[in-house]
């Protein structure tokens, strides 16, 4: 398993709305707001770092209100 971490930012207001869109994505395994250069934190799980980057750019990404996101992938040792 590739476990990574999507920092989100979005339109004022639609964090909550974006919380619930996130929630319903298999690969997501927490989500919370932040306060700092980013308005939430996404973890994601998923098989492997192809299936990452089709979460983020296909379900993430295109989310309405979505401004912009940044993805760390955790390094296996």
């Amino acid at each position: 398993m590739t476990d990574a971490y999507v920092m989100l930012n979005c339109e004022l207001g639609a964090e909550t709305e974006i919380i619930e869109k996130l929630k319903e994505l298999e690969q997501v395994v927490d989500v919370f707001e932040t306060i700092g250069t980013h308005d939430m934190l996404v973890k994601l799980q998923a098989e492997n770092f192809e299936k990452i980057r089709e979460i983020v750019s296909w379900n993430i990404q295109k989310l309405d209100k979505v401004r912009s996101t940044a993805t760390l992938i955790k390094k296996d040792n």
